[in-house]
């Protein structure tokens, strides 16, 4: 029995010991001299386990009494995260290193927050879910605060630290609830304690404060106050992690709770999403259309996206998870080429954030200009980019399921948000002159761009396969 849990479990492990090999063997050796050799390792590490994962095709397992699942639905999710995640720190290195962040700790912290979120994903069990919560949390306070001569990231690090203190107490006393009025912190143990579509009073209550702790790990509104700071005041790099697979890995485990431990109560959790997602989209959308710092942009931009996946998910159907799953890779993708681009923004080897200073890009970078005006067309979801196609799945989901108000709102929240990104591409191309700004890239996020908006463009013809994938996996987990 031990065997077959191991091996259930062994991506994880594998990449649980690969971290503390490495942060061994960097503290023994050349401390800071290792980082970038560590980051190519970290990063290789990683495209591998999504390699070996994505073509993993052994069905559904558990391990550990149930407490811990392997299915299509996990395994989709561990490659996004994986995939983003060494993505984001292959086209980061560079700019670590030119402002002197590279430091050995940062691939190896990155390493374990992958490895508590593939536990997130996986969790059949209110303990396992806190453990991988925490190992991945854990991970970014350390990393937020990694310019330790900053006091904007010092004080990011603090804020994210507090507030997701607080998430987390909110989620254990509803993991606690839960355990009460179930007897049991098995995911299969509490939707057995459902009866006849609804919860009692207390399990919906400990529903409650469980989906309000998740909501803050996906910065939902109103739990999403900590987002605009820590990504001002975070290094882009480590902005740019924060803004992908950690937000997959929230939104995969948010699906598991409720359709694992909550699906015989549907009709109870859809009106906290549908509430959760209508005032995500708003806020985001409108929040972002004052602001002038393009980091702080993309957060409340990242709350109206969480909004728009929340939508799907609301759906309570195969077809709402589907959507929701295709809508996060979509997401990831474009922000891994837009941060990509935001993290080389500099002038005089100073970073820079102002969107002004974008005005007449496009005369000295056509380029990189047309790339970045293709992902922020799919960021406001204008067709054809696979953006577009993105927002379609999950508003047609909310249709099919009843909730067209939702959908409706949607459509209107995407508009206004269509305001802040064409205004960004006003300024690359039809801006007045200024000093510019400067975009020194590695040959990696020069990848990560221009790959990302091709991949907006290419991926009109069939998703490039992820439509089929998702499919897969929302059928494991609606089951």
């Amino acid at each position: 029995m031990i065997n077959a849990d191991i091996q259930t479990v062994m991506p994880e492990l594998v990449l649980a010991v690969f971290a503390m090999l490495a942060l061994l063997g960097a503290v023994y050796t050349g401390k800071d001299k290792v980082a970038r050799l560590l980051v190519w390792a970290t990063a290789a590490v990683m495209l591998a386990l999504a390699l070996w994962i994505g073509t993993n095709d052994a069905g559904a397992n558990s391990a550990f009494a149930g407490s811990f699942t392997d299915d299509a639905f996990s395994r989709f999710a561990k490659v996004a995260i994986l995939i983003s995640g060494a993505a984001v720190m292959l086209a980061g290195r560079a700019t670590m290193e030119r402002r002197g962040l590279l430091r050995f700790e940062y691939p190896v912290l990155i390493a374990l927050a992958s490895v508590g979120m593939m536990v997130m994903v996986s969790a059949g069990d209110l303990m396992v879910l806190y453990m991988g919560l925490e190992l991945q949390s854990l991970s970014l306070y350390v990393i937020a605060a990694l310019n330790r001569d900053s006091t904007k990231s010092s004080e990011a690090g603090l804020k994210y630290f507090v507030l997701g203190a607080l998430s987390s107490g909110l989620l254990l006393y509803g993991a606690s609830l839960s355990y009460g009025y179930a007897g049991t912190t098995l995911f299969s143990g509490i939707i057995t304690s459902v009866n006849d579509g609804h919860v009692g009073m207390g399990l919906l209550i400990g529903l409650a404060f469980v989906v309000a702790g998740l909501a803050f790990k996906v910065s939902a509104v109103p739990f999403h106050m900590w987002t605009p700071d820590v990504y001002e005041g975070s290094p882009t790099p480590i902005t740019a992690f924060f803004a992908t697979a950690p937000k997959l890995a929230a939104m995969g485990l948010l699906a598991r709770v409720l359709f694992d431990a909550f699906g015989g109560a549907i009709a109870d959790w859809q009106q906290i999403l549908g509430l959760l997602a209508v005032l995500s989209m708003f806020l985001g959308a409108v929040a972002a259309i004052g602001q002038k710092n393009i980091k702080r942009l993309m957060a409340y931009s990242s709350i109206a996206h969480m909004g728009f996946a929340l939508l799907g998910l609301a759906a309570g159907t195969v077809f709402g998870v589907q959507s929701m799953l295709v809508y996060m890779a979509i997401y990831l993708t474009m922000n891994v080429g837009t941060f990509a681009f935001i993290m080389s923004m500099e002038r005089d080897g100073k970073p820079i954030t102002d969107i002004s200073s974008l005005n007449l890009y496009a005369r000295t970078e056509p380029l990189k200009a047309l790339a970045m005006l293709v992902l922020l067309f799919s960021l406001a979801g204008v067709p054809p980019m696979v953006g577009f196609f993105g927002k379609f799945y999950v508003l047609k989901a909310a249709v099919e399921a009843g909730l067209t108000w939702l959908a409706v709102a949607g459509v209107i929240a995407s508009v206004i948000g269509a305001f802040y990104y064409l205004r960004i591409v006003y300024f690359m191309y039809f801006g007045e002159e200024n000093d510019g700004v400067e975009t020194n890239m590695s040959p990696a996020a020069w990848v990560a761009l221009v790959g990302s908006a091709a991949i907006m463009i290419l991926g009109v013809v069939n998703l490039l396969g992820i439509e089929g994938a998702a499919a897969t996996a929302a059928a494991a987990l609606v089951n």
